[in-house]
């Protein structure tokens, strides 16, 4: 057997404490580095490392439980929900004709986990005519477009008008004597209102409600003669057979209403209004989370039942695709606000 010398020994004996100093120093600087890396990587990639989505997503719509827009949002929240393998809450948050929803998404972490139901009223009317706390162009991210509703003017049963036409003539012979009904000051119906007197060049009052559906049951009850309502909205009245349409905002007519005549048909070719759904992020929320939630919400728009369920309250279904929602919020922002400054509307 090998034995070490003496020499040898005394030697090995010296470089030992300076071999383990070396090693105990190289073994602190790997775990310091690693550390450090590890630190970095939950810094910069918070979304990638935790695999976006692992838990609930709440979809915020800033209308009351029950409506079009509530039905909406259940729809899409459990169809992207199911895209993307986790479960969705809708919280109902309406308020200040829906700036109270909008501006609690708007202020939410921009992780993806908080997503607005949101459109015409949150990003173009409402801020345009009352103080928002949030910019509409600047504090979302845009998942995407759901689609777009064509306007309705409806009447009630009992109401003496039976085309659009007889309404512009009593307006035409009394000016401001003849009503249209609106959910609200500056809200879509409101705007539509205002924009079909301004095409057709005639008076008409209008009678603003504060929210909710007392303006229809007003309607259906006889006390005000017309509405120039939301397809999403007055689709399930017209096919309940409460109301009944006089014109609808569409480029031909359509099957669940083949009676009715197109703006157009009726006479007043220059009347165009719509109003329009999306989904959004708060700013911010990292891209790879908006393109997973941009695929989800596509997927969920290729759903045959959501196609048949949205087409069935009168919506045009879109691709879901956020470039397209990003282009439409700036030009919709400009345009109602223009509206809303020529026709003098004010917040109620």
């Amino acid at each position: 057997m090998y034995e070490l010398t003496q020499t040898e020994l005394t030697q090995t004996r010296s470089s030992a404490p300076a071999a383990r100093e070396h090693g105990r120093r190289r073994w602190l600087a790997v775990m310091a580095g690693a550390t450090l890396a590890g630190l970095l990587a939950g810094t910069a990639l918070p979304a990638a490392a935790q695999g976006f989505p692992n838990k609930q997503i709440t979809f915020v719509v800033p209308y009351p439980a029950g409506g079009a827009n509530d039905m909406l949002g259940r729809l899409i929240g459990q169809k992207m929900g199911e895209a993307l393998g986790q479960p969705a809450l809708v919280d109902n948050k309406p308020g200040a004709a829906a700036l109270l929803g909008a501006n609690a998404v708007a202020k939410a972490a921009p992780d993806g986990y908080t997503l607005l139901i949101g459109g015409l009223a949150t990003h173009a009317a409402s801020p345009n005519l009352l103080k928002a706390d949030y910019d509409p162009l600047k504090d979302f991210e845009s998942i995407g477009l759901i689609g777009s509703a064509p306007i309705i003017a409806i009447t009630s049963l009992e109401s003496p008008y039976k085309s659009l036409k007889e309404v512009v003539d009593a307006a035409r012979k009394d000016p401001r004597g003849v009503m249209y009904a609106s959910s609200g000051n500056g809200s879509p119906l409101h705007l539509a209102g205002e924009l079909f007197t301004a095409n057709v060049g005639v008076e008409m009052t209008h009678v603003p409600y504060k929210g909710g559906n007392a303006h229809i049951m007003d309607l259906i009850g006889g006390r005000v003669p017309v509405i120039f309502d939301t397809a999403t909205n007055s689709m399930p009245l017209l096919k309940g057979g409460k109301v009944r349409a006089l014109a609808i905002g569409t480029a031909s007519r359509i099957a669940d209403l083949p009676n009715t005549p197109t703006f157009a048909e009726a006479g007043y070719p220059q009347f165009q209004f719509t109003a329009w759904y999306g989904v959004f992020a708060p700013a911010k929320t990292p891209k790879d989370v908006v393109a997973k939630l941009s695929a989800a919400l596509g997927a969920a728009l290729k759903n045959p039942e959501v196609i048949s369920k949205l087409n069935g309250v009168g919506l045009s279904v879109a691709s879901g695709d956020s470039a397209e929602l990003a282009k439409l919020v700036p030009v919709e922002y400009e345009r109602i606000g223009k509206l809303i400054k020529t026709a003098n509307i004010k917040a109620d």
